[in-house]
């Protein structure tokens, strides 16, 4: 087997591969270069600088792993890796232990004024009482995200003394007891916590987590540490926090533009500043090198990977079996988040009729990639959803039964969080029409669609009605409705498709309506429109 390294890599991934291969290493080549020898390679592993193109992996006629000696994978195209059956992998927890390490260092920076202590004496100062510190004996940090940096950091600072809160809307109580974490919401982490570290991948939901409401939120004599990515953090309200006196301090390691030239935060003595540091130490780039290394050898000698981030190769008779049902199980997992989300103990996926007698694992896989979706930063993909799944302390259970009920095929979801099981249901009919069966406890048969409001209301006339004037009111079109209900004056459901997003204004309107018991807004992003999702 023949491998090529296209961007710098520790020698100590070099000498392990050399072992088992012939490796070369050639860096900083173009687009070009790379695509006029990829041809002659079993393997290629990059870090960030390589851009793997689609003309790149095209010319990969040899071509069966590609590794990334790192977590992001953003220079590789992927779907076009995917349709070569090329695995894609990367090594997402390679320097955990380096970005906890760093985290601590800048909450031990904070506390007792390092670098403006050294500073100090370095230009001839010696000025003790203006450098007074705090212990962190005792104190509170709260953690917001416990994964796998979260985590370590917890275990941590509970052995300086420190008492610990979380928030992590995802993770089963179950694990935060192990770590000794208290979860709470982020609002009341954000009040009684002396410093807050963050530890959440930048997805549309945590862009501008930390906005000027949530730093005032904070206490005055509290500090904020971020080594996570830069966006999370609004730069500009946290420097208004900061000069205001709002907050007593701030570290950070990553940047929404890197470098950050020109930053006010860097004009401001309570900010610590440090070039994206977390995963740069001796031994985070030995571990990386080394997994990737492993991790592409046992790929290119066919055995199982645990960090491959794409759909393998299925083979064409499975694969046009699975076709229909593997995007009905994605939207189930997609809907399922949006809709109810929360933390999740425990799933139970059940298979009746003709999907029954297919392979589940793919099935499932696929409904658990959907969950996972928008909530984590690294891809989530078939490959890797359930080792996600057992990392995040969730059970998954299947059941199967080829008795038909009213469809020819059914896949339900029930989902345990807590004391209570939620439950969604649905269909394929004929080649790849999609519908959910079932939300919760009403039997609604509901056409997807990219943008979604679903409500509740009591059973009476009139409650269309009004709710369609709301939307008009508003100017946001809808294409079709469906309504399910308990019993005649009961309870029942309504879901709309409709053209266009809602905004939280529009739906802080629509659950405040007297008619209106609950409304949720669900957007479907990998919806292509047709009655199928689009084919990832």
């Amino acid at each position: 087997m023949k491998i090529l390294v296209s961007d710098p890599l520790s020698p100590s991934g070099l000498e392990f591969l050399k072992k088992h291969a012939r490796v070369e290493q050639q860096t900083k080549l173009s687009s070009e270069e790379l695509q006029q020898i990829i041809g002659d390679y079993d393997a290629l592993i990059v870090r960030s600088s390589t851009q793997v193109t689609r003309e790149v992996i095209e010319a990969g006629r040899r071509l069966k792993v590609i590794g990334r000696a790192g977590v992001g994978v953003d220079n590789i195209d992927l779907p076009a890796a995917t349709e070569k059956g090329i695995i894609v992998l990367n090594v997402p927890g390679a320097n955990t232990i380096s970005a906890a390490e760093l985290t601590l260092a800048l909450l031990v920076s904070l506390a007792r004024n390092i670098p403006g202590a050294s500073y100090s004496v370095k230009r001839g100062a010696w000025a003790r009482q203006k450098f007074l510190g705090i212990e962190l004996n005792g104190k509170t940090l709260g953690i917001v995200g416990l994964g796998h940096v979260g985590s370590e950091v917890g275990r941590r600072a509970r052995a300086l003394g420190m008492h610990l809160l979380c928030s992590d809307p995802y993770i089963p109580a179950e694990r935060a007891a192990k770590i000794g974490v208290e979860m709470v919401e982020l609002d009341h982490l954000l009040r009684h916590s002396d410093f807050v570290s963050l530890h959440v991948p930048l997805i549309q939901a945590t862009r501008y987590l930390i906005g000027a409401a949530e730093l005032a939120l904070m206490k005055p004599g509290a500090m904020l540490i971020n080594c996570a990515r830069g966006g999370i953090v609004d730069e500009a309200a946290l420097h208004d926090a900061l000069v205001e006196g709002k907050i007593a301090g701030a570290a950070i390691d990553v940047f929404e533009k890197e470098p950050p030239s020109g930053s006010p935060l860097l004009d401001l003595d309570s900010v610590i500043a440090t070039p994206h540091l977390g995963a740069l130490t001796r031994e985070a780039q030995t571990s990386v090198a080394l997994q990737v290394a492993e991790q592409v050898l046992k790929a290119l000698s066919g055995e199982p990977v645990t960090s491959a981030v794409n759909l393998p190769s299925l083979m064409p008779e499975t694969a046009a079996a699975l076709e229909p049902y593997l995007p009905l199980m994605r939207l189930l997992g997609s809907f399922y988040m949006q809709f109810y989300g929360g933390s999740v103990d425990e799933i139970e996926l059940a298979y009746t009729g003709e999907i029954a007698s297919l392979p589940l694992a793919p099935l499932t896989a696929s409904c658990l990639s959907g969950l996972f979706q928008g909530i984590v930063e690294s891809p989530v993909t078939p490959v890797n959803a359930l080792l996600m799944a057992q990392r995040r302390g969730i059970k998954v259970r299947e059941s199967s039964t080829a008795e038909l009920k009213s469809y020819s095929s059914l896949a339900q979801i029930n989902v345990r969080e807590g004391g209570a099981v939620k439950r969604l249901a649905g269909t394929v009919l004929g080649k790849d029409d999609i519908r959910l069966t079932r939300i919760g406890d009403y039997r609604i048969e509901v056409v997807p669609a990219r943008f979604m409001l679903i409500t509740t209301h009591h059973d009476r006339p009139g409650v269309v009605g009004r709710v369609g004037t709301l939307l008009g009111d508003e100017d946001i079109n809808i294409a079709s409705m469906q309504l399910g209900r308990q019993a005649v004056g009961g309870e029942a459901m309504m879901a709309l498709q409709i053209d266009q997003r809602i905004s939280p204004a529009v739906m802080h309107r629509l659950k405040q309506h007297d008619v209106i018991d609950s409304a949720r807004f669900v957007e479907l992003s990998n919806w292509e429109g047709g009655p199928g999702l689009e084919r990832a």
